[in-house]
């Protein structure tokens, strides 16, 4: 089975990155951080990034199943880093605004992309994938792994998947809120 390619999935997949740009963006002017919250939120963003990272060197994006690794504890490791990185920065960022707008990209736009996903990966690879799903969750990861596969991580996959492009992002994201606390960058009104 094809993914729905009209209607509100394709819209979702779609409009995720370009939604996620300008919840950025409001980020950016939202932003209040404190010494201690910035700690607090880095370390969330940290683990959201460790947890891509790894996801990021385990996928062969439609070549195969991805089974292994943090696949072995949910079928969504990429969003949950996102949303880690994203709680994250809300977090760092002390914005109940943020957090808000996180919740709702996540309810609104990944769960339908999700969703949207698991009709081509049943597509793809049809029994493997059902059997897959019927051991590990969706998205909230159960900590004893499936025993499915013993794939391992590989620096190659990561750097094909383009992974370090989010190092990069979370990078620049924490030097701005540094740079805020240190008041070299001023908060909006």
């Amino acid at each position: 089975m094809e993914p729905r390619e009209s209607g509100y999935y394709a819209w979702a997949a779609r409009w995720r990155v370009p939604l996620g740009f300008a919840v950025s963006i409001a980020y950016l002017v939202l932003a209040r951080p404190t010494p201690g919250y910035l700690a607090a939120g880095s370390v969330l963003v940290m683990l959201g990034l460790a947890v891509r990272a790894w996801a990021a060197g385990c996928l062969e994006k439609s070549a195969r199943l991805a089974t292994g690794g943090p696949y072995a504890h949910t079928r969504n490791p990429l969003y949950l880093g996102s949303s880690l990185m994203g709680a994250g920065f809300a977090l760092a960022g002390r914005s109940i605004v943020m957090a808000a707008a996180l919740g709702a990209l996540l309810t609104c736009i990944y769960a339908p992309v999700m969703r949207r996903e698991v009709e081509f990966l049943e597509g793809r690879f049809g029994d493997d994938y059902g059997r897959y799903a019927a051991q590990v969750p969706l998205f909230l990861p159960r900590l004893r792994r499936a025993a499915i596969s013993a794939e391992r991580f590989q620096w190659s996959r990561y750097r094909k998947n383009h992974e370090y492009e989010a190092a990069l992002g979370c990078a620049a994201g924490i030097v701005f809120l540094v740079l805020r606390v240190l008041h070299w960058i001023p908060s909006f009104p």
